[in-house]
């Protein structure tokens, strides 16, 4: 497809912030503000890192109705609709919190937000790779991850934040019903615009017989592992993120835990203050500057670099679960340099999926099977840290967090980056 007719409609600096935006609101309500929500509940640390993780099944099992994507409707359709959906079930958790039985009523509502939000990542970055050109992919990458994680520390840094001052003047489960009903707005509040602003993200699609849709799903699986050196592209993207799942699901714990066991005793509203502000501006910093290092340097020569950004910053909890500084300001200046590096680093897997894996006659579901995976690389271990933080402590835990990276580095080396592109130019020639 020519640059011309992907760049056909809105400009992307109108649509690319929102939609990744409201791609990353209920990934991290379900993901980190449920981590909050449940040890307000009184849930041990390793239910709490359990139950979680099994919340984000649906980001690892999206390959199953990934290929219905690609034979109903538009990728713009399936976008709005599971906004709206996701907004709705946080609404119905809003209302349900006065109730008996909340713990069961929560995992039902966040489990319906996590598979409208993991159904809207499918067509979100189907309808980004199907609508800017490779070079535009780049160049929004950083915005893309960007604003995808602001949604994180809206969620994990604002949004905390709100809730530690309603708990202040009203009960707890009040104060929490209101910021979920807010997140839920928020939703709605958006599908309703990218209704209006959205590209299609490809023609409209109808598979007319069953025969025909199995035939489909098939060639979509086929295709997909028939790809130059897939499964080592596979397990690499598996290994890229393993120490940040771990971290994701035990760094807020620690952060918030009390100092008799090892953790900063941070408030509620303290916790919210360094991701909501110093911790934000960083990752976002982050984020746009990875994308530009990739544009300016290519993803070959980037992803040793992105890697390494990404995993050595880490060593901020490990130096922090040493020290446990009670000074404000030296523990929002070793977080906002752990987040730096993530925004820095996250942009190195979004493009090598983008580009290496996705690129082809399925490019929505075939980047949703890779990106379902990078997902199970935050699950599993995240599944797990709990446990393995139990039996260590914080402080040996965000040992093993540092020596989680060494697989993914040892393993760049023998990646294959550019042999799309290569082959390619030989076909040309």
């Amino acid at each position: 497809m020519s640059e011309s007719s992907k760049s056909s409609g809105k400009h992307p600096a109108s649509w690319v912030p929102t939609l990744y935006f409201a791609e990353g609101i209920p990934f991290y309500a379900v993901m980190l503000m449920a981590l909050i929500f449940y040890q307000r509940l009184g849930v041990r640390n390793d239910a709490i890192a359990l139950t979680t993780r099994l919340l984000g099944i649906p980001w690892s099992l999206k390959p199953l109705w990934s290929p219905l994507i690609e034979m109903y409707k538009t990728k713009k359709f399936f976008v709005v609709v599971t906004e709206f959906i996701g907004g709705l079930s946080l609404g119905l958790l809003a209302l349900c919190l006065p109730l008996p039985g909340i713990f069961r009523y929560s995992i039902a509502f966040f489990a319906l937000a996590a598979f409208a939000s993991s159904t809207h990542d499918i067509a979100a970055d189907g309808l980004y790779i199907a609508s800017l050109t490779d070079k535009q992919q780049a160049a929004y990458a950083g915005w893309q991850g960007g604003f995808y994680n602001v949604a994180r520390f809206f969620a994990q840094g604002g949004l905390i934040i709100l809730v530690g001052y309603f708990e202040m003047h009203m009960s707890f489960l009040r104060a929490w019903g209101i910021v979920f009903t807010i997140v839920g707005a928020i939703l709605v509040t958006l599908s309703l615009y990218h209704s209006r602003v959205l590209p299609s993200g490809g023609s409209e699609r109808h598979s007319e017989t069953l025969h025909q849709s199995v035939a489909t799903f098939k060639d979509v699986v086929v295709s997909f592992f028939r790809k130059p050196r897939i499964l080592l592209l596979l397990v690499f993207i598996f290994l890229y993120r393993l120490g940040e799942g771990q971290v994701v699901t035990i760094g807020p714990l620690f952060l918030k835990g009390s100092r008799a066991s090892g953790g900063l005793g941070l408030t509620t509203a303290q916790f919210g203050t360094i991701y909501g502000t110093f911790g934000t501006a960083a990752f976002i910093l982050g984020t746009v500057l990875g994308g530009y290092f990739v544009s300016w340097l290519g993803l070959k020569r980037a992803i040793l670099p992105l890697l390494l950004i990404l995993n050595l910053p880490m060593a901020a909890y490990f130096y922090l679960s040493i020290v446990l500084p009670t000074n404000m300001l030296v523990v929002t200046t070793a977080m906002s340099a752990e987040m730096f590096g993530y925004g820095f680093g996250f942009v190195g897997v979004i493009l090598l999926m983008m580009q290496e894996i996705a690129p082809g006659k399925y490019q929505t579901a075939h980047y949703a099977f890779a990106n379902s995976l990078m997902n199970l690389g935050l699950i599993v271990p995240g599944a797990i840290s709990g446990v393995i933080q139990m039996a260590l402590g914080y402080r040996n835990f965000f040992l093993w967090v540092l020596l989680s990276s060494v697989p993914a580095l040892v393993l760049v080396r023998f990646i294959p980056i550019g042999e799309r592109q290569r082959a390619a130019a030989a076909c040309n020639s």
